[in-house]
């Protein structure tokens, strides 16, 4: 990887399927560390990773290096913060991140929470800038830049060199809940469930209805098992929290199924039941 990609050397802090996927395709560009929690979520993450790697042109796993360790992170020059919807979490992990490598620029995948203010809570607003793919990462072209006007210069140009290295189409987006994406997707999704509670149709016919009748590539049901439930939760309550409109919070029944353990494709159930 070269200056002319964006960045020489990043990272991505996270195990999850954002995190991986993201991961995978940096490969295609250069040496890239995968940053996990755990010993035990190291492994996982660098068995998914690797075999996401598999599905992105260039990709290659030989120049991926999974760590425990965030000192290991010091020379970096991009670190993408991928961790589950928490504000307190996230800000906790940016700060420790921001601490092991100086010099680097600090994204944060999240689209529900305020990029400002998570830069301002973990001590670096001048560094930390909203990139959000979309999942799955490795086949999804979109990638929304979101960069405070507290940042420093240079870090959207970087971003989205680096973002265009890697075969994405970046939009910039401004700083409020959902970005663009979500603030529009989500408040369909939900009405989907909620039509689901009120008439007690089955999953299959309502997505059914919008595959065939809107031409959606996936009806919104089966994507909000995509998606995950338990994260769907958290970005429909950020969604509330900032118009206090009721109606743009989470559904009862994802809000059920998400208590009940049932987060969609990832846990083997939700509004689908999954055996792969």
């Amino acid at each position: 990887m070269n200056a002319r990609d964006g960045y020489a050397e990043p990272a991505i802090a996270g195990s999850g399927a954002t995190a991986c996927g993201l991961a995978a395709a940096a490969t295609s560009l250069g040496k890239t560390l995968l940053l996990a929690r755990s010993d035990a979520s190291a492994w996982r993450a660098e068995e998914q990773a690797t075999a996401l790697c598999a599905k992105v042109d260039g990709a290659d796993p030989k120049r991926l290096k999974v760590t425990t360790r965030p000192e290991d992170l010091a020379s970096c020059d991009l670190i993408v913060e991928a961790i589950l919807e928490s504000p307190e979490e996230k800000a906790e992990l940016l700060s420790r991140l921001g601490e092991a490598a100086a010099d680097a620029d600090l994204a944060t995948t999240t689209s529900s929470l305020s990029i400002a203010e998570l830069g301002k809570s973990a001590g670096h607003p001048e560094r930390t800038f909203g990139l959000h793919p979309f999942s799955p990462v490795t086949k999804m072209e979109l990638v929304e830049l979101c960069v405070p006007k507290e940042v420093r210069d240079g870090v959207a140009e970087r971003a989205k060199t680096w973002c265009h290295a890697l075969g994405k189409t970046v939009v910039a987006v401004p700083d409020q809940t959902g970005f663009v994406v979500n603030r529009l997707l989500f408040p369909y999704l939900f009405d989907a469930a909620r039509l689901l509670e009120e008439t007690k149709m089955e999953p299959e016919d309502v997505d059914r209805c919008m595959t065939l009748g809107a031409a959606h590539p996936m009806g919104p049901l089966a994507l909000l098992d995509m998606i995950g439930l338990d994260v769907a939760e958290a970005i429909g309550d950020s969604l509330q929290q900032a118009s206090g409109e009721e109606r743009d919070g989470p559904p009862a029944s994802l809000r059920k199924l998400a208590k009940a353990g049932k987060l969609g494709r990832k846990a083997g159930a939700g509004y689908y039941t999954y055996d792969d």
